[in-house]
């Protein structure tokens, strides 16, 4: 009998090895452990109130300011910063797809304190962010309710690579609220439910979980970035910025500039080099990285182009603020006055038709 238990346990771990993790984040875009991750973020409410430091020591965050550029927080911000109960805090972390599934790079680990059940970590600990299925799988723990004092769990918290509707965007884990819509949702994240619903496997509105885990595409600004830059692709989203080229470069996204993302210097310690080099435009003796100037209604933009090991790369980036054409509400207007003096002309054919019948 003790043999039998013996081979029953080796069956079931090794069950337990073979058959994937279960995520709700589809993702089948070819990355590996070691060289391809795109941006992962989920959306963490704290139980409790905490400070910026327990955020970055729970996740596993290696560096302040990319939680700080997630949140929209300034560079300055100190890691004692309070943040109140329930207050949503974007948790920025390297994603990757294994087995058509998004998985941190690196995930989190939680060591388990007296008193934890999968239960509480996953519900309170990490606010729903994961389920105790996922980070039983994901650990190979063989018997949920036994889990021992310092043991680490690796937490799986959902993430995607993937295009949404052939574009690029970052995939946000939004645990749904008690009340929420996917109208709601999908205005709050500027989307649309059919996205929404086709992303998230849903057939109607009505399936909608509070409590659930959403995946919601969120859009980023385009870029002047060379596909050879060390940062490419450099993707921000809307209301966020980001710390690039060894944090001399300070990039933020801003919907109402166009979808175009906007770079200047960050005035901060380079963390790769000693100094940081040079952001002169290429071929504007005057002009630096985030400079503008204006000649009529055309606008000339010294732009972020990526960065190498020994340079930061600049364009000169043109638009035009010129109004737009409105020939084509012209060409209606004109239709709309042909159309009346078409249907006037028909009336009087009609009336002198009347009075020769008469």
């Amino acid at each position: 009998m003790g043999f039998a238990k013996v081979v029953l346990t080796v069956f079931v771990l090794y069950a337990a090895a073979i058959t994937p993790p279960i995520h709700s984040f589809n993702c089948t875009t070819s990355t590996t452990t070691t060289t391809t991750s795109c941006n992962g973020l989920v959306g963490y409410i704290s139980p409790n109130s905490t400070t910026l430091s327990s955020i970055t020591s729970l996740f596993g965050i290696t560096s302040l300011l990319s939680l700080l550029a997630s949140n929209n927080l300034p560079p300055s911000t100190l890691p004692n910063h309070t943040l109140s109960a329930s207050q949503t805090i974007n948790i920025p972390f390297p994603c990757i797809c294994v087995n058509g599934t998004g998985i941190p790079k690196d995930p989190p680990l939680y060591t388990v304190v007296s008193g934890d059940t999968l239960d509480h970590i996953a519900t309170k600990v990490f606010s729903g962010l994961v389920t105790i299925d996922q980070i039983q799988a994901f650990n190979m723990i063989v018997n949920a309710s036994l889990i021992q004092i310092g043991q680490e769990l690796k937490i799986p918290l959902p993430c995607s690579c993937d295009k949404v509707n052939g574009e690029t965007a970052v995939h946000y884990g939004h645990v749904v609220a008690s009340g929420s819509s996917v109208a709601g949702i999908a205005q709050q994240f500027n989307t649309t439910e059919d996205t929404l619903l086709k992303l998230n496997g849903l057939a109607s509105p009505k399936d909608l979980l509070a409590g659930a885990v959403l995946d919601v595409p969120l859009k980023v600004c385009t870029s002047m970035v060379n596909s050879t830059s060390l940062d490419y692709p450099l993707l921000v989203t809307n209301g966020t910025y980001t710390l690039t080229a060894g944090n001399c470069v300070m990039c933020n996204c801003d919907a109402s500039n166009n979808w175009t993302l906007q770079c200047k210097s960050s005035q901060l310690n380079s963390s790769i080099w000693t100094t940081c080099p040079s952001m002169q435009c290429q071929g504007a003796e005057n002009s630096y990285l985030g400079n503008t100037t204006s000649s009529g209604c055309n606008r000339t933009t010294c732009a972020y182009a990526g960065y190498t090991n020994q340079t930061i790369l600049t364009i000169l980036a043109q638009d035009s603020t010129c109004p737009v054409s409105n020939n084509n509400n012209a060409s209606k207007f004109n239709l709309q006055g042909w159309s009346w003096s078409f249907i006037l002309i028909l009336v009087q054919l009609v009336l002198l038709c009347h009075h020769f019948i008469h």
